[in-house]
């Protein structure tokens, strides 16, 4: 079977897993909802920046809740099985593709709640919809990567928030600096594109360590 083929067998089971195990998907759509509704009962509509703030910090919340869970919840003897069907290259790929998915529904999802509770201040909403797209996907890039690093390890949840901080800050804060052009009226387009390729260069740099490494853990 080829490399491409195991990873969207492996892709296909963990879709199936998380619709059978309905109640985790919507354990995450309560508490975006909920979150956001408690924003709009505090705050009604805020203005753009504090508007932008929240956004991302109701991400990095969501990434840790439907993300980070995806080793978490695989026990040994799972893992053991998957050491004798697959690769490990092919597993995290499998992981990643995987994550990216979620992560970008659950974005768009909480994208769609604000709009609707929080009202949509932005000047350039079609800019915006991109941003949000690729900062979903730089942040499931990252707690995946932690994730599998953070399962081998006893303190599994510790180890994932001290192993996460001094990565996702900085990501953060070029995800709140680029989505500021999409609500002021002038746009930059240069330093649009030169944030922008920051972050898929460190998306990139994210792949290509989860490739790396993830062969080393793979063998503990």
């Amino acid at each position: 079977m080829s490399s491409s083929a195991k990873i969207l067998r492996l892709l296909r089971k963990d879709i199936l897993l998380e619709i059978r195990q309905q109640y985790a998907l919507y354990g995450i759509l309560l508490y975006v909802a909920s979150t956001i509704f408690v924003l709009y009962m505090a705050m009604g509509r805020p203005e753009a920046d504090v508007w932008n703030g929240l956004f991302w910090m109701i991400q990095l919340f969501i990434c840790v809740n439907a993300v980070a869970k995806s080793f978490l919840q695989d026990s040994r003897e799972r893992m053991l099985y998957f050491y004798n069907i697959a690769g490990p290259v092919d597993f995290i790929l499998s992981k990643l593709l995987y994550n990216l998915l979620l992560m970008l529904t659950m974005s768009l999802l909480s994208l769609l709640v604000f709009t609707l509770l929080l009202g949509a201040p932005m000047m350039r909403p079609g800019l915006f919809l991109g941003i949000t797209c690729l900062g979903g996907i730089s942040l499931s890039l990252v707690f995946t990567l932690l994730a599998a690093i953070a399962s081998k390890a006893r303190q599994q949840a510790a180890l994932l928030a001290i192993l996460g901080f001094p990565l996702i800050i900085p990501q953060i804060m070029l995800l709140v600096r680029l989505s500021r052009d999409a609500f002021g009226e002038v746009f930059r387009a240069g330093a649009v594109w030169k944030i922008t390729a920051l972050l898929v260069g460190f998306d990139g740099m994210v792949v290509l360590l989860s490739i790396i490494l993830f062969p080393f853990l793979w063998k503990d």
